[in-house]
């Protein structure tokens, strides 16, 4: 599974949070990792410099072999919350989809 991470010029994306965000997406897709060939994570502050509660957000998106992608999106209040939020949204939607198809155990 490759992982993808982007961030807009607001966003520091120094090697501590494209490390944080890499580990999260790991660990919450690792049951699923088999069927993903890629992860794209976008991070974004929604009001740049002005400030503002749960203006950082995370769009996900997850590349499933032989299906359309799965999108998600999760606004915070700081970039590792949204990453975290986006990150389990994807999961569940992950779960759903290959469930339903008789593909994924646990």
């Amino acid at each position: 599974m490759q992982i993808q991470i982007n961030t807009d010029n607001s966003i520091d994306g120094d090697t501590t949070l494209i490390d944080f965000v890499e580990r999260t997406a790991e660990q919450k897709l690792r049951a699923v990792a088999s069927h993903i060939t890629r992860v794209e994570i976008h991070l974004k502050d929604e009001n740049a410099h002005k400030g503002g509660s749960d203006d950082k957000r995370c769009n996900a998106e997850a590349r499933v072999e032989g299906r359309a992608p799965i999108a998600v999106s999760h606004n915070d209040a700081t970039v590792q919350k949204a990453a975290i939020g986006a990150l389990d949204k994807l999961r569940a939607a992950l779960d759903s989809d290959l469930g339903k198809r008789g593909r994924h155990r646990g």
